[in-house]
């Protein structure tokens, strides 16, 4: 089956997930997430992406990120991949490929799943069961948008910002979300839209989507059309 093509969208969010080869490590230490983060800073930065959210784990990423300028985002990653590999493989003694083929990526209906998306992504430690609630876990962006660490990876979304007057607003805002578990039906769309690249929002805007890009942004229905008995 031929691979449909990226999304080549400027100014639209996309949730990005980076995996390890055959789900191997893809961080060791400490140091290894620094490096990593900012690696991914100076990528983003010189490619014109904006990040919003992230998680580290242990051998994988997810991220989200809005393109300024077409290819923006593939091309982020493919410096970020290099830069960080040539590091990982050189502290590890190890040669070959990190990265489990190419990245998988939705493009968002900000809107509607903007801060959902934030959530899914910073809520992974707990569902792995690594902690119990995303503040404990030092890998995110959690601590920047629920508390105000300083994170300078972080770029802000209007969405995120119009959760309150002031920081102080904006941040009890955001913790309030997460008084509320993620629904199965949010957690099944975000993971088959970002898997199988198809773009996370409602009817219209994958319409919309797909006449932008030139390439499907849906499965085709299932089954066969049915025939019409009244048909000659």
């Amino acid at each position: 089956m031929a691979r449909l093509a990226r999304y080549n969208f400027p100014g639209q969010p996309q949730h990005v997930i980076l995996r390890g080869n055959n789900r191997g490590i893809i961080f060791v230490d400490e140091q290894d997430y620094h490096f990593f983060i900012k690696c991914l800073q100076k990528a983003a930065e010189q490619h014109a992406c904006a990040v919003h959210a992230y998680v580290l784990m242990t051998n994988h990423v997810h991220l989200l990120m809005t393109p300024e300028r077409g290819g923006g985002i593939g091309k982020a990653l493919q410096s970020l991949g290099r830069r960080y590999v040539q590091y990982f493989n050189h502290m590890q003694k190890r040669t070959g490929t990190l990265w489990e083929g190419r990245y998988k990526a939705t493009l968002i209906e900000s809107e509607r799943y903007l801060l959902t998306c934030y959530r899914y992504i910073e809520l992974n430690p707990v569902r792995a069961k690594m902690v119990e609630h995303p503040r404990d876990y030092p890998w995110s962006s959690y601590l920047s948008h629920a508390e105000g660490k300083i994170d300078s990876l972080i770029a802000g979304h209007v969405l995120y910002a119009a959760l309150g007057k002031d920081n102080e607003e904006r941040q009890a805002a955001y913790r309030a979300l997460f008084n509320a578990q993620l629904s199965e039906e949010a957690l099944a769309a975000i993971r088959e839209a970002t898997n199988k690249g198809w773009a996370l929002g409602n009817d219209r805007f994958k319409e919309e989507v797909a006449l932008a890009v030139k390439r499907r942004a849906a499965p085709l229905p299932r089954g066969r059309p049915r025939k019409d008995r009244n048909a000659v």
